[in-house]
């Protein structure tokens, strides 16, 4: 059985960059042999600029992350939604583990861009 992972990352702001970059980081879970949840992919339905559809994800994100063994944090900064997600992370005592660029690349290559 693969382990869960919660794919942390930001998505506001450069949406259509932010979800490229999902696309990598899902890459990356799955070529580690992880089955990644990836809640960015709600914005391909739901537009994150309406601050109700953008609560919707959240809630949808946050749901899945009850089953989840670990949440892997991907990017530089940690946006609110993030903290948010993390903070739901640590009161469940599920694991979480920062990923860096540089594993990413090891693994998959090219860059984040």
């Amino acid at each position: 059985m693969m382990k869960k992972v919660y794919i942390c990352a930001p998505l506001g702001g450069d949406v259509e960059g932010n979800i490229k970059r999902a696309i990598r980081y899902t890459e990356y879970a799955l070529k580690c042999g992880a089955a990644p949840i990836v809640p960015h992919f709600y914005a391909l339905c739901l537009d994150d600029n309406i601050l109700a559809e953008r609560e919707l994800g959240m809630s949808a994100g946050l749901s899945l992350l009850w089953f989840c063994d670990e949440l892997w944090i991907f990017g530089e900064k940690v946006t609110d939604g993030m903290a948010a997600e993390i903070r739901f992370c640590q009161s469940l005592k599920i694991k979480s583990r920062n990923i860096r660029e540089e594993e990413i690349t090891r693994m998959i290559g090219g860059n984040a861009k």
